[in-house]
């Protein structure tokens, strides 16, 4: 039975607002929920209180978090902790031991006095019996959780861990880290007034509200030593005129690793907590590092800090280190990319700034373009450079040729240091340096249509990394135009779309007949297969084509495949295995390519299939089989059958 204090029915009325609102119940019908909530009796456990003991509690309840919060984790023979997830208001546990029938496999246990919503095993059953849309939530879940163990041995297996203690980025919501709520101040009140309140509650910022009680802005301890101490304000200057706005906010559910990744974006240090539109606190950067103890905004401000390009240097070796922590917390790969990109994005910006600071102001405005995988955000260790440049070219002669002249220094000098902090040079010399990749907006424009309209099928395939273009450094709505015109213009060239639809067709999954994998039969790589280009290109390919196809802006893989989901161009469950297909092989990728670095050896594509476990080969068959689904969509949608 479950350890109860305070067992109790409870009005079916307040459950059933509640279950109205909540993943998958909000999804049954009304008379369905009604009767679900005649069944809810109440619990309540105090902070600390073990639920479930893994192992030993025999589960009768299905457990519906209230208010209040759990965690979940593991622990060995030898009393070593490992956690698995924090759980708050609307989410569940115990469902998998009632599906089951075992004892508990995890501990369940308090973190702050917790309100549940019980129903017994019989009624819970019921329910997934009567109810497929709710069966199919449940049995999803579990099998994420299995996902989720391929990835725990990848990380077992693969990589040691060297960090003491657990790291919660991916696991803790920001709402839960930040206790007590907002800390205001009036918009007509003083500075010396908000630095009095700071001092008070040994806090770094305040929201600032006007007279109808909105929250309009926020202000800071730093926006006090620079915005009025450091430019010698009056103190009874008002805090609407220093203060920062609009505020940026987060929502309460969000993990801290997105906060994180916003603050750093963004370069702030706090963040409103919103939750159901309310403003309920503000999280900081110093908060999220007290949490984890180690933190990727330390290698941020290292790069923000350098004064000297040549300083720049070595700070790209950093980034295994820090993408070592996100793999010890379980991070997934698309996580990886994305903390991988704005550390690279930082070292860019740092490096084209000093850059300007030593040449002068640029001529003319200007779009340092990303292309390939750091124009999907896709980045891994070592990517090669794929860079270009929109600039806005005068007319006028002497001016032009300044012009010219000024970002042909400048593209040569910024590559050579790129190449310097670890960066290698295109091997098909796609890259800003090249004077054919340095043209104004109408050039691009130009090139594109002509790729487009004409197309080659050669030429088709070497251009296909320039459509995965983004701004990285200056006049963004340069690079935003281009793509607005490709959006525009790409969707009705089908004989272009077309035989990138048939380039896609032309790899083939690696595995034989009978599913076994077909490796290299000799040479540096034997016994190894090419996971990027086996394994990856594919799913990169078909994402690319369909975004295309239906004029979508985005760049990024996983989020070109969620918003062809989201306007209905792939089904459900073909996003479903696509997206999971493509983060496991990604996963697999950036952790053998760690692995090589921490060996000391270069990072590559090529992994042998006999090293990995027998979960780890299973889900990379299936993970391949993924990719003859996507070809056969492209098929049916190309008509390339009748062709």
């Amino acid at each position: 039975m479950p350890q109860t204090n305070d067992l109790q029915a409870v009005s079916p009325e307040i459950v059933l607002e509640f279950l109205q609102k909540t993943l998958p119940f909000n999804e049954l019908e009304r008379d369905d929920l009604k009767r679900l909530a005649r069944q809810c009796i109440i619990d309540f456990y105090p902070k600390n209180t073990l639920i479930f003991k893994q192992d030993v509690t025999e589960v009768t309840h299905f457990h519906l978090i209230q208010k209040g919060g759990v965690k979940i984790y593991l622990k060995d023979e030898q009393g070593q902790v490992t956690l698995k997830d924090f759980r708050g208001e609307g989410e569940y546990f115990g469902a998998l031991p009632l599906i089951q029938n075992t004892r508990a496999n995890l501990n369940v246990e308090t973190v702050e006095d917790t309100f549940c919503f019980l129903f017994h095993k019989e009624a819970f059953m019921e329910l997934l019996q009567s109810a497929p849309k709710v069966t199919h939530y449940f049995l999803r879940s579990m099998s994420e959780k299995l996902v989720r163990t391929a990835y725990k041995e990848l990380r077992q297996h693969r990589v040691s861990t060297r960090t003491e203690g657990s790291l919660y980025l991916f696991s803790a919501q920001v709402g839960a880290i930040v206790k007590g709520g907002p800390q205001t101040i009036d918009a007509e009140d003083t500075v010396q007034n908000a630095a009095i309140t700071m001092a008070r509650l040994h806090i770094g910022s305040l929201l600032v509200k006007n007279g109808a009680e909105d929250i309009i802005g926020i202000v800071t301890d730093k926006d006090l030593r620079t915005r009025v101490v450091a430019q010698g304000l009056d103190y009874q200057t008002k805090v609407r005129e220093i203060m920062a706005a609009p505020v940026q906010t987060i929502d309460s559910h969000a993990v801290c690793f997105d906060a994180l990744l916003k603050m750093m974006s963004n370069r702030i240090h706090h963040l409103a907590i919103s939750k159901q539109g309310k403003i309920t606190g503000v999280v900081t950067t110093h908060d999220i590092m007290v949490l984890q103890g180690t933190s990727p905004l330390y290698l941020f401000r290292e790069i923000l800090a350098q004064r000297r390009i040549e300083d720049l240097y070595q700070l790209s070796l950093k980034v295994p280190l820090v993408v070592r922590s996100l793999v010890e917390e379980g991070a997934k790969a698309n996580n990886i990319t994305r903390m991988i990109t704005i550390l690279n994005d930082q070292i860019l910006d740092r490096l084209l700034t000093l850059m300007i600071e030593k040449m002068g102001a640029p001529p003319a405005k200007f779009c340092w373009m990303l292309m390939g995988s750091e124009g999907r955000r896709e980045q891994t260790f070592r990517t090669d450079q794929d860079n270009a440049l929109i600039i806005e070219i005068p007319e006028e002669e002497n001016r032009r040729r300044n012009t010219v002249e000024y970002f042909k220094i400048f593209s040569e000098e910024v590559i050579e240091h790129l190449v310097q902090c670890g960066y290698p040079r295109c091997p098909g010399n796609i890259m800003a340096s090249n004077e054919a990749l340095r043209t104004n907006l109408s050039g691009w424009i130009k090139a594109f249509d002509n790729w487009m309209s004409t197309p080659n099928p050669q030429e088709v395939l070497n251009t296909t990394i320039f459509f995965d273009f983004r701004a990285g450094y200056g006049d963004e709505s340069l690079a935003r135009n281009l793509r607005k015109h490709l959006c525009y213009i790409a969707p009705g060239q089908e004989i272009f779309l077309t035989h990138l639809a048939k380039f896609c067709l032309n790899t083939r999954p690696p595995l034989s007949f009978f599913k076994n994998f077909i490796v290299e039969k000799n040479g540096e790589h034997k016994n190894r297969l090419n996971l990027k280009e086996s394994g990856l290109v594919p799913f990169v390919d078909f994402a690319r084509i369909m975004a295309l196809k239906h004029g979508i802006a985005e760049t990024n893989t996983m989020g070109r495949m969620q918003l062809l989901r989201e306007h209905g161009h792939v089904s459900q469950e073909l996003y479903n295995e696509t997206v999971e297909a493509y983060e496991f092989l990604m996963q697999l990728r950036l952790i053998h390519q760690l692995q090589l670095l921490e060996d000391g050896m270069e990072a590559h594509n090529y992994i042998n299939p006999a090293e990995l476990s027998d979960l780890e080969k299973q889900t990379l068959k299936e993970a391949f089989e993924v990719i003859r689904n996507i070809q056969a969509s492209l098929t049916q949608q190309f008509r390339l059958r009748e062709i």
